[in-house]
């Protein structure tokens, strides 16, 4: 007998709501009121993602090629990082408590529930597994195009910038950077707002991921605009020595959930826990 695949109708995603081309500027106002209401467990994310990207810069400090995928690859994975950030928005508007408990339990809770809602709690090892996926290959494909294709050994930054983005020959540095951006571009539709989403409401990563997709379409130049700020933030962050990050992580952190309540009308749809299941 064939095998029955199993299809998501467009019919059973929730509706892509209207929003206006300046609504990131807004939704980074709205991540930065979030961050501001709760300075010190927002900016708390920010100082791991820095220690974590200082960890990495120190591991890897003498080999550029693998330094600039690996960084660029833990940025891929960032939207699971900041899970509990979206649980902070979602706990304001619900007037709930945000304190140490609630960012534990964002955590643990998809273990507590893992009987009685199956789907719910690989749904996030499911996307992390996804995104760490995506990672490793860029990471792979961004040492083996910097290994092969330099013309002199990567192993600094100033080997990565003279040989590579200085290069006088050769467009090694626009070919890694629209490698990158092809490989960035479908990972960012499937992650716009598919964590948010995978916290707030009983759906599948199908259903999410497909959500998400749906929201680029019906507004690719204002989510390529979001995009957009959303790399040069990270730039920043990562170019001030990592130490922007423990204010550019919150912030966009928070903003992604502001982004996920604008764009997607998720009403109709069950919430993932009540808050008598924290």
């Amino acid at each position: 007998m064939p095998k029955r695949i199993q299809t998501v109708q467009t019919s059973a995603l929730p509706l892509i709501q209207s929003i206006e081309f300046d609504q990131p500027l807004k939704w980074l106002v709205l991540g930065w009121k979030d961050v501001a209401r709760h300075p010190f467990w927002s900016l708390l994310h920010g100082v791991v993602m820095t220690v974590a990207g200082l960890l990495i810069t120190a591991l890897a400090h003498d080999q550029f090629w693998l330094l600039a995928g690996a960084i660029s690859g833990f940025l891929v994975v960032a939207p699971v990082l900041a899970t509990s950030l979206y649980a902070m928005s979602r706990a304001d508007e619900r007037e709930e408590k945000v304190d140490a408990a609630l960012l534990i339990s964002t955590w643990t809770r998809w273990q507590r529930h893992a009987k009685q809602d199956p789907a719910g709690y690989w749904s996030l090892i499911q996307f992390g597994s996804l995104l760490a996926l995506a990672a490793t290959g860029w990471v792979l494909t961004s040492c083996a195009l910097i290994t092969l294709a330099a013309y002199q050994p990567i192993h600094t930054p100033m080997d990565f910038i003279r040989h590579v983005v200085l290069a006088p020959e050769g467009y090694l540095f626009e070919m890694w950077l629209t490698v990158g951006g092809l490989m960035a571009a479908p990972i960012f539709a499937s992650s716009v707002v598919s964590m948010p989403m995978l916290l707030d409401k009983r759906v599948t990563v199908l259903q999410a991921v497909m959500t998400s997709w749906k929201a680029v379409i019906a507004h690719p130049a204002i989510l390529a605009f979001w995009a957009f700020l959303i790399m040069g933030f990270v730039t920043l962050g990562v170019m001030s020595l990592f130490l922007g990050l423990v204010f550019v992580v919150p912030m966009l952190g928070h903003a992604s959930w502001h982004a996920y309540k604008d764009l997607v009308d998720a009403r109709q749809l069950p919430d993932r826990w009540s808050s008598e299941a924290l």
